[in-house]
């Protein structure tokens, strides 16, 4: 009977058992946390992804119906061609440089950078480059490039 009772009480895990589970919960969060956090800036940086390319399909139909292309968001809003909601430009200030080349192709860019609003961070910026079609910057592996 002695023996019974003693054997129940030492059944449990070892310290060296609880140590090598500690060792692989570490190893998965110093994988798991930065891939969380990457997945979390590159939400935050669609937004802006979408803001920008919705803007400039609509400087680009404001462009067939004007002489040149709006110089900012707020000329856009005032003729009624572009609607911004107000939560977007809480989070991201959208600005462009955009122009026609001798060929008649757009070139320049469109830049959103965070504000004090925007979750992930502010000053954080995204380029998007008429020519290539690409984006840079904050939620990308490039640096951006406006």
């Amino acid at each position: 009977m002695l023996h019974t009772f003693k054997r129940k009480v030492q059944e449990g895990f070892t310290l060296v058992e609880i140590l090598i589970v500690v060792v692989i919960v570490g190893i998965l969060a110093a994988i798991a946390i930065p891939t969380y956090f990457n997945y979390v800036e590159k939400a935050y940086a669609s937004d802006a992804h979408t803001q920008i390319k919705t803007l400039y399909e609509e400087c680009k139909i404001w462009k067939t119906t004007h002489a040149d292309f709006p110089t900012d968001l707020d000329m856009m809003e005032e003729e009624g061609a572009a609607n911004v909601s107000s939560s977007t430009k809480e989070k991201w200030d959208i600005t462009w440089k955009l122009e026609v080349n001798t060929d008649g192709e757009v070139e320049g860019f469109m830049k959103a950078e965070s504000l004090e609003g925007m979750p992930g961070g502010e000053g954080e910026t995204v380029c998007f480059d008429a020519v290539t079609g690409r984006f840079t910057g904050y939620g990308t592996k490039d640096e951006p490039e406006c």
